[in-house]
């Protein structure tokens, strides 16, 4: 493994429990594999959240630039009449 570089970390006794368990039971062959994939983990949910946050932004964006808000009751009306006219205007073909 190229450009290692050692590090020390504090664990919680649960967390080391944990990680030697992982070790003895053959799962990981080592502590710093167990190390290596939780932040690999670690990484890739930073990853999401930080596109989850930005696709949030666009999505907020695009409802302002949409206009004004309309009233629950009102929107889905129009919604219900313009469903019924096609139902209807497709049943009279």
């Amino acid at each position: 493994m190229a450009n290692v570089e050692k590090v020390s970390v504090a664990l919680t006794s649960e967390m080391a429990a944990m990680m030697r368990q992982a070790v003895e039971s053959g799962e990981y062959a080592s502590a710093s594999e167990v190390m290596r994939e939780a932040l690999r983990d670690w990484k890739f949910r930073r990853v999401q959240r930080d596109q989850i946050i930005n696709e949030l932004g666009r999505q907020w964006d695009a409802g302002i630039a949409s206009g004004a808000a309309t009233e629950g009751n009102e929107a889905f009306s129009r919604i219900r009449a313009r469903l019924e006219a096609k139902l209807s205007d497709h049943g009279a073909a």
